[in-house]
């Protein structure tokens, strides 16, 4: 390790568990990125996933590490099945061409090496990152970028050059997150049980972008990546069973500039799944199941009231934060109950006696008010005001915040038909 910096080695030192979990496999001696694959029940899939990036450009390839942490927990814990596929990913793994592309792996499914019955994709990409972190930090690497993607992913051939362009010295990058578009395929209630939930994940972040909140990215563990600097400054990725992507984006958002990268479109996978507690294989899992609720949006309304708070706190953030209180008060009672709940006063008070300039005051406000108290905040309204909407008619008010015409013919089902659907989709795409 050459020239890494305090916070690089500090957290290799204390927060990692590269012991546990050794690496197995060859590194190539120049990483442009690390791409990171937990890989649960996978076989024969992840192969396509691994063709994809050896199909990509020679050089960016070659100067790529692929790093498949296969997992499971102990068999009174997991599924014996899962079990029996992670033993065939392991052979695959050992007999892989690494002249087509550079992988290693690391076995957390073995005996002895499983993970924990509370650890679950969370700990899994952190075990490959921490790995990749260190490499990337014995190599004095530190602008190069640590990359999430799953083992049911597909990318398209320009996947690593549009990565290693984006991250390439002099640009000085911290985090991004790149397209996605999961396939619409299968039976028609697949279909529309894949588009409803991507149509749930564009309209949400669409209408966090409309309300001015900065934290309007998606949140799609295959699409994101950081520098490794980046990787170290946020305490790494944490050990959650889901929603580790959300709370991992925050706090990159919160530390740097998160951008959205463009060039190139990742392709999650949209099967029924009960691997984790909520995400796509679930949502799809219970749409299939019946489960109407998944038809349903956060109310348009709740959006406006974020966008008025965000304009108003942040117009004057310097005023005292009971007057602040008092302004979202008026503004809408709930707001205001909402803030007190939240112990806004107390909180706003004592940031502002810290902070000096009306910029970092700004900065602090966002990271008071961030992706999760916005979701609480949401989840308040809903519950109290603004009860979910039927998914068509909340997405007609975005579309007409947004500017942008699309005619969807209802008919007596108050559905479009799946191929409307499917062009709204591919129209939000584009946004």
């Amino acid at each position: 390790m050459n020239r890494t910096n305090r916070t690089v080695r500090r957290y290799l030192e204390r927060r990692t568990a590269l012991d546990d979990w050794p690496l197995q496999g060859a590194v190539p001696t120049t990483c442009r990125s690390i791409i990171v694959i937990p890989v649960l029940a996978e076989f024969p899939g992840i192969l396509d996933t691994l063709g994809d990036l050896a199909k990509c450009d020679g050089e960016d390839r070659a100067q790529t590490l692929v790093i498949a942490v296969v997992n499971n927990r102990a068999p009174e814990h997991a599924v014996e099945q899962d079990i029996a596929q992670n033993e065939q990913t392991l052979r695959a793994l050992d007999g892989w061409d690494q002249d087509s592309l550079p992988v290693a792996w690391i076995d957390a499914s073995s005996p002895g090496r499983e993970l924990s019955v509370k650890d679950g994709v969370g700990m899994a990409r952190k075990i490959g990152l921490d790995q990749g972190l260190r490499i990337l930090a014995e190599q004095d690497r530190l602008t190069a970028p640590l990359v999430s993607l799953d083992g049911d992913s597909r990318v398209d051939a320009r996947y690593l050059s549009v990565l290693h362009r984006f991250f390439e010295p002099p640009a000085s990058r911290w985090a991004c997150v790149l397209p996605y578009a999961h396939p619409v395929e299968g039976s028609d209630a697949e279909r529309a049980a894949i588009l409803s939930y991507e149509l749930y994940l564009r309209y949400h972040a669409l209408h966090l972008a409309w309300s001015g909140s900065p934290y309007a990215h998606h949140t799609i563990g295959s699409t994101m990546a950081c520098t490794a600097e980046a990787y170290a400054a946020v305490s790494g990725m944490n050990r959650r069973l889901a929603g580790e992507d959300f709370y991992y984006l925050q706090q990159l958002a919160k530390t740097g500039k998160l951008e959205g990268l463009t060039g190139t479109v990742v392709r999650p996978s949209a099967r029924p799944s009960q691997r984790a507690p909520f995400g796509t294989g679930q949502f799809v899992q219970r749409f299939l199941d019946g489960d109407l609720s998944e038809c349903r949006l956060y109310h348009p309304d709740s959006y406006e009231v974020i966008r008025a708070w965000l304009q108003m706190a942040t117009g004057d953030p310097a005023r005292p934060a009971a007057d602040i209180l008092a302004s979202a008060r008026a503004q809408h009672t709930e707001l205001g109950t909402f803030l007190e709940q939240q112990d806004f006063v107390r909180s706003w008070d004592r940031i502002a006696a810290q902070t000096s300039t009306r910029e970092a005051l700004l900065g602090q406000f966002h990271r008071w008010f961030d992706g999760f108290r916005t979701l609480k905040l949401i989840h308040h309204l809903r519950e109290t005001v603004h009860p979910e909407q039927e998914m068509f008619s909340a997405l007609a008010v975005l579309l007409e915040r947004l500017g942008l015409e699309f005619s969807m013919n209802r008919g007596p089902s108050a559905t479009p038909d799946l191929q409307q659907q499917l062009c709204l989709l591919e129209c939000l795409r584009t946004l």
